[in-house]
């Protein structure tokens, strides 16, 4: 990689990092098109199938987020083992299955299933993290995984304004919403086996880092097992939140959810003794001072994307319908203007990062835009019929400029904590994004208005902003290598070099 610092033009580059860098954000850009294809199509497939009703589709966009915390978890560990390449192009290829089975659904039941698994499509995310970070120094790290995010994200955008003209426009009749859902899942499998063919887990020369034990995150001080232990807590109080949507909507008898509700209880156990088990015989041994690392780090940024992408899914969910009572606009106009939130990621995002690589401290510079992030929801709270619509948007976007920065400074950190855990830090940080958009979707349920629901994601971000100065500065923030791998001429020296 070359020294210098800023180009812009190296980034429309197709060769060495940047090659991989547009390979691995398509990646993640057509498994947010598969994930998210559903809602855009909801209202044609509820004309064409008599037992999809207003409820059903309400049950099965809760069915499309409830793997998607377990699986982020999972992939981590699958992607700390086996590399960036191999799970990417499975993911893409394992879940076209469940697009074509949703597609081909005529029963309740089918459909239910093929959404659970295809949840687990959102944990594509976590990957791209660390291939990223595989191919990236730590002074460009930032940048680079603002671009894989912000684009990457944009699929989401992508589903909701092409697949209606396919399936009107292109395949038309009573089953063009079938086409549609067939097309990003036999899109997923053909780009399954051109990523395969296409990348390199490493840049020639280069190990790629593995964990020491499998089964838990490695961890190196007590304190850090506990930590471990308490922050599996959220993750499966946010999967007892959705059980409890699905038997308030009546999807699930009382001793189904009970059920569940148990079945929760014992998976936590059985991680608390997991993480204990494979951490504590170690432990007693002791760690040598410069392989030691503190999971307080994951833990604040844990908490930084539950407020910054846990909010973003939430407002994204009810923006368009805030618009459209609050200023009696059309259901088109008020959906432009809320799709315009999730658009901003093509430039919040990378900035984001770029701002984290270029400011000098990547712990203010989050700690600065969770302030800005906390402003702006202050002001979305404050924000009523009599304000004019256009000032209305100007501050909506201000706020949605700091959410997706905040995204993208969260993550030219994470690949900085500490190497070998990569995928299984990003996929925790990752976790916690869905648990606060479930968080925040079911706090807006129970209060309903929409200024208490924006002061609560304020009042959040305050509390993380605080959270982020006991933050430490990755060592080696801003430098050529990372600070647990030699330079890569040491590097091509050692046999065990990862080349594929």
């Amino acid at each position: 990689m070359s020294k210098k610092r800023f180009n812009p033009l190296q980034w429309l580059s197709f060769k060495g990092p940047y090659k991989v860098l547009h390979m691995t954000w398509f990646a993640f850009f057509l498994t947010f098109m598969a994930w998210f294809n559903m809602a855009p199509l909801a209202t044609t497939m509820k004309a064409n199938m008599e037992w999809l009703t207003d409820q059903n589709i309400k049950i099965l966009l809760i069915c499309n987020v409830a793997l998607t915390i377990p699986a982020r978890i999972i992939i981590g560990m699958l992607l700390d083992k086996f590399g960036p390449r191999k799970v990417y192009s499975g993911l893409l290829i394992v879940m076209s299955i469940p697009c074509f089975v949703f597609a081909t659904s005529n029963t309740m039941l089918q459909a239910v299933i093929s959404r659970l698994l295809l949840g687990v499509i959102g944990a594509g995310f976590v990957i791209g993290i660390r291939m990223v970070a595989e191919w990236f120094p730590p002074k460009d790290v930032g940048e680079a995984e603002g671009i894989y995010g912000g684009f990457g994200n944009f699929g989401s955008a992508a589903s909701a304004m092409l697949l209606p003209i396919l399936a009107l426009n292109i395949f038309g009749g009573e089953n063009g919403w079938r086409w549609a859902i067939v097309f990003t899942g036999a899109t997923c499998l053909i780009y399954g086996f051109i990523y395969y063919a296409s990348v390199t887990d490493t840049p020639p020369g280069k190990v790629y880092h593995r964990p020491k034990r499998g089964g838990a995150m490695e961890v190196t001080s007590w304190s850090s097992l506990y930590g471990l232990i308490l922050m599996q807590i959220p993750m499966l109080f946010a999967l007892g939140l959705l059980n409890w949507k699905l038997h308030s909507v009546g999807f699930l008898p009382t001793q189904g959810a009970h059920v569940i509700y148990g079945l929760l209880v014992a998976i936590l156990c059985f991680q608390a003794w997991k993480a204990w088990s494979v951490n504590a015989p170690h432990l007693r041994e002791g760690y040598d001072e410069n392989d030691k690392w503190e999971f307080r780090q994951v833990a604040i940024l844990d908490l930084a994307y539950f407020v910054t992408f846990g909010s973003e899914l939430a407002v994204v969910s009810m923006l368009p319908k805030f618009y459209q009572e609050t200023w009696e606009l059309t259901p088109q106009a008020a959906g432009v203007i809320g799709a315009s939130f999730a658009f901003m990621n093509l430039f919040a995002r990378p900035m984001g990062g770029f701002m984290s690589d270029r400011l000098g401290s990547r712990r203010r510079t989050l700690t600065t835009l969770l302030v800005g992030l906390s402003i702006g929801y202050f002001i979305m709270s404050r924000m009523n019929s009599a304000w004019p619509v256009p000032l209305a948007v100007v501050f909506t976007m201000f706020c949605s400029f700091f959410v997706q920065a905040g995204e993208g400074a969260v993550y030219a950190i994470v690949p900085l904590v500490k190497k070998r855990v990569t995928g299984q830090i990003a996929g925790m940080v990752g976790a916690y994004g869905n648990v606060g958009a479930v968080v925040f979707l079911t706090v807006f349920s129970i209060v309903a208005k929409p200024s208490t629901f924006f002061l609560t994601i304020c009042g959040s971000a305050v509390v993380c902003a605080l959270a982020s100065q006991l933050l430490k500065e990755p060592k080696g923030s801003f430098a050529d290598h990372h600070h647990d791998e030699a330079p890569e001429a040491d590097v091509a020296e050692t046999p065990e070099a990862v080349t594929s």
